[in-house]
């Protein structure tokens, strides 16, 4: 599988790189930025180059970029109709629906968190918000203090998954990070810290009167990123045109409702 990945020069993009000398994938493209200093410069057999200087076949793109360079990425992979990985978190509701319109023509799996572990926490925040309606529902996160956005993409992403649960939008429940005054019902509050090198904490907290759940993830080593989004991209190769998410890649909605329908 030849692979395309934009933002190789980052530290994502370079966990990704690493990963592919112990697989049969090979590096097709190493994409930057048009102003990167490492323009020019080789990797693992490759050159870093601007998006619009690639002209190597790709079987799929793996896009560990900025949300500015979104828009000019997914034009890219809808002209040479390559399948597309998004792991960039940040984007706007306008970026995300550029993401779905993408989607009818090329296969696009957006993962604002490519572990494994938390596209099963996903599932398990909205069973627990279903299951216990009347909890609050409080998200924590942590990350190294050089993490731009929060909440982080994925606390926003098991903040929607708990709204799922309960079948509401989460526009309605979300509160941001929570601040000073009473708790609102039905709000789901969040809390971010930034410190050292800490590379990814999520907990989600369901507190009701005298008893609570607590559902918590974290990362200790950022290959796990790599890895994830190597699969993700290898499982999608070949898809047809559609949205997909990590939860399809692990077939984790078939086996819930296997494991329910065998209770």
């Amino acid at each position: 599988m030849k692979v395309g990945i934009i933002g190789a020069s980052g530290r994502m993009g370079q966990a990704v790189v690493g990963l592919l000398e112990y697989t049969d994938a090979v590096l097709a493209a190493a994409v930057v930025s048009k102003q990167s200093p490492c323009k020019g410069e080789s990797v693992a057999g490759v050159r870093y180059q601007s998006l619009d200087e690639v002209v190597a076949a790709v079987d799929v793109l793996i896009d560990f970029s900025l949300p500015q360079a979104l828009t000019e990425n997914l034009q890219f992979a809808q002209r040479t109709q390559t399948p597309i990985v998004v792991c960039t978190t940040g984007l706007s509701a306008q970026q995300q629906r550029l993401l779905t319109d993408a989607a009818n023509e090329i296969p696009v799996l957006y993962a604002r968190n490519t572990s494994v572990g938390i596209a099963l926490l996903e599932q398990l925040v909205a069973l627990s918000a279903a299951a216990m309606a009347d909890a609050d529902i409080e998200i924590l996160e942590a990350h190294h203090k050089y993490k731009k956005d929060g909440p982080s993409g994925t606390a926003l992403a098991l903040g929607e998954a708990a709204a799922q649960g309960r079948q509401q939008s989460f526009d309605q429940l979300n509160a941001g990070v929570r601040g000073d005054g009473e708790r609102q019902p039905d709000s789901i509050g969040f809390a971010v810290m930034r410190a050292a090198d800490i590379v990814g904490e999520h907990q989600v907290m369901l507190a009701q009167p005298g008893e609570r759940i607590e559902l918590t993830h974290r990362v200790s080593d950022r290959n796990i990123f790599a890895r994830g989004a190597l699969s993700a991209a290898t499982w999608l190769a070949g898809r047809e045109a559609g949205f997909y998410t990590m939860q399809d890649t692990l077939n984790l909605k078939q086996t819930l409702a296997r494991l329910l329908d065998s209770q």
